[in-house]
């Protein structure tokens, strides 16, 4: 098998587009990516398309409407807040194996506004009110309370995420929310679902990334290999059965498996990366996914977002993006948007925002709801 490069990738800044419509925001993205590779969509010899709203409309088929109907095989893929990062693992599996040499990933969405969930199973079944409340800032609300069960976690130490992904906005011309905010500001705004404060939760908006994924073989030729990002490792698991599963999905250890494969896979451990961007949906997820991915030992997590450890500029830095808590949360964007700030590093790209001789990176999203499930994905990158 062949190692796999990203030798082109690229996303539109995360905001609201209500005069556009999902393919124009896909194909501005996939243009983007392109440019940077300096291909034209001709030379792409598929499409994998992440998009979970209208997953039933083939985005995919349509974003190349916008583009030029060249005949490819389109494969679409929706798989919760996981979409994006599945839809970029179907393509470095499909050039892994020899398939292709090289395609064309893109992740995209349009949000409403409001809370996630709420919305009950299919058999019928309405968690609501019988295990508590199924909306996703309440899910990982009651992570986070957990973790302070255990570890004695504290509220400012969960806002303090907040405040360092904030912060890290202001240096990201592509995030939505580019301000910066006080430690008392972040914990006496209104309050969501305790610990959660407004400014601790994600925010619904739109948003595309797009990369284009090529073989060595291709790379070479194509004379990019000297500016791309080696996929050191691609992994993705579902939540395995655990006590409470039923219950609520267990993020922490379908989060734990995917990242123990990840690394066995990459042939390294947590402490040869040199930054993460994580799924922080919500101010409570960062930091238990601290210790989920291995960054600290289990119960460390508030005395790393104490230390800064995980500021720009500290030991591991995570979420130099702003994160979704400041660059936004478009589903099936956000898979690809991370490895678009990883690879950005990794090719020192990154200008104010930059962690200095970075070469090594990880992404990381999961999503899934009560009753459904869970999908985590994670990509290991490298510096060529």
């Amino acid at each position: 098998m062949t190692d796999v490069y990203i030798v082109g990738i690229d996303m539109i800044p995360f905001g609201r587009y209500p005069t556009r419509t999902v393919p124009e925001l896909g194909a501005e993205a996939a243009w983007l990516a392109l440019d940077d590779a300096g291909l034209g969509i001709r030379d792409m010899q598929a499409l994998y398309c992440g998009n979970l709203m209208e997953a039933h409309l083939m985005v995919g088929q349509r974003i190349l409407r916008e583009m030029g109907l060249t005949g490819v095989p389109v494969t679409n893929v929706a798989n919760a807040c996981a979409t994006g990062a599945t839809a970029f693992r179907e393509g470095v599996i499909a050039v892994k194996s020899g398939l292709y040499d090289v395609v064309l990933a893109v992740g995209v969405e349009q949000m409403g506004r409001g809370l996630l969930g709420g919305s009950g199973r299919s058999d019928g079944f309405v968690e609501e009110g019988v295990l508590g409340s199924n909306t996703m800032p309440a899910m990982f609300a009651q992570i986070g309370v957990e973790h302070a069960r255990k570890h004695g976690t504290t509220f400012e130490q969960f806002a303090k995420v907040a405040v360092k992904n904030h912060h890290h906005s202001t240096m990201n011309p592509k995030a939505m929310s580019q301000r910066e905010t006080t430690l008392r500001e972040v914990m006496e705004a209104e309050m969501i679902s305790w610990p959660n404060t407004k400014l601790m939760c994600s925010i619904n908006v739109d948003g595309a990334a797009a990369a284009v994924i090529a073989s060595e073989r291709a790379a070479r030729r194509l004379g990019l290999l000297a500016r791309s990002v080696r996929v050191r490792a691609s992994e993705m698991t579902s939540g395995p059965y655990t006590a409470k599963e039923f219950a609520i999905p267990d993020f922490n250890e379908v989060t734990r498996n995917c990242a123990r494969l990840a690394y066995e896979h990459a042939g390294i451990g947590p402490d040869a990366l040199d930054l993460v961007e994580l799924h922080d949906c919500f101010a409570t997820a960062e930091l238990v996914h601290y210790e989920n991915l291995g960054l600290c030992q289990e119960g460390e997590a508030g005395r790393m977002i104490d230390a800064g450890e995980t500021a720009l500029g500290g030991r591991i830095p995570v979420n130099v993006s702003g994160g979704l808590l400041s660059k936004g949360h478009p589903l099936g964007a956000t898979g690809i948007a991370n490895l678009y700030e990883v690879a950005t590093h990794l090719r020192g790209a990154a200008g104010e925002r930059q962690v200095v001789g970075a070469r090594m990176g990880l992404t990381h999203v999961v999503g899934g709801s009560f009753g459904r499930g869970s999908a985590c994905v994670i990509h290991v990158l490298e510096r060529v």
